[in-house]
């Protein structure tokens, strides 16, 4: 009778798939929701609502508010095709669709990330939104440019690997709101009022949303063999004698 245990190479093979899975249906669940709930109104009359961030930037300058809308709008089209940059499927058999979803997702996080970096000056949570927030649409741009370089110049190690990193940052959207829970629940349970509690929550989340992502993709690159960060000089890099050795010239053949 033949076994109908899967093997340890099957077993591994599913976890991707699941995880994969897992990251589409989160991405799409808030790139849907999170800017179409604006589309309800106006920025003033969603705010008896509470309706997301409309009361922080409902009376901004025009100029904040263009910045909002191209955020919502543009990040949430880079969460929407994020995770396709990273079906197997579509990278070998459908390669240009990779490359047209690929120009999608890198011009979408320029133009989110810029806007991120002004609404940044208006953050709720004031200098620790500025800090927070403000970093990640820097390291947002820059990684995603960083990946953009990586495969101009043939490096498709680097590229995967500065991707990888670049839809960690993406992915803070999700992972923001996890933190809330998080966070919100156990005051909750204690009887904190639910004004002081999400003000509570909402404090650590500029940092809270993107740092934890970070670390847990770098260590994701360095178990696939990709090109990761280092702190210590490459391998390669010519080293100085330490002090008091010296440089014998090697014998001759």
């Amino acid at each position: 009778m033949q076994s109908t245990q899967s093997t340890p190479a099957q077993r591994t093979g599913r976890f991707p798939r699941v995880s994969w899975t897992i990251l589409l249906l989160t991405s799409l669940g808030i790139a849907l929701y999170f800017p179409l709930q604006y589309t309800q109104g106006s920025l003033e009359a969603l705010i008896p609502r509470n309706v997301g961030l409309a009361s922080t930037y409902a009376n901004r300058p025009l100029a904040v508010q263009v910045a909002f809308y191209a955020h919502i709008t543009f990040a949430g089209l880079a969460l929407l095709v994020g995770p396709f940059q990273f079906s197997k499927t579509i990278r070998s058999r459908h390669v240009r669709v990779h490359h047209v979803i690929g120009r999608i997702y890198i011009t979408s996080v320029a133009i989110g990330g810029t806007a991120a970096f002004v609404m940044s000056f208006f953050s709720s949570v004031e200098f620790l939104g500025f800090f927070g927030f403000g970093s990640l649409a820097i390291l947002w741009v820059v990684v995603t440019l960083r990946a953009y370089r990586a495969i101009r110049r043939g490096d498709v190690a680097s590229h995967q690997a500065w991707m990888m990193r670049s839809f960690a940052l993406t992915y803070a959207a999700p992972t923001l709101r996890l933190w809330l829970f998080a966070l919100l629940i156990p005051q909750l349970l204690l009887g904190v009022p639910f004004a002081q509690a999400y003000s509570n929550a909402y404090a650590p989340v500029p940092f809270l949303s993107w740092l934890p992502n970070l670390v847990i993709v770098e260590l994701m690159i360095r178990r696939r063999g990709l090109p990761a960060l280092r702190l210590d000089p490459s391998p390669g890099a010519p080293q100085l004698p330490a002090p008091g050795s010296e440089v014998r010239p090697s014998a001759a053949r």
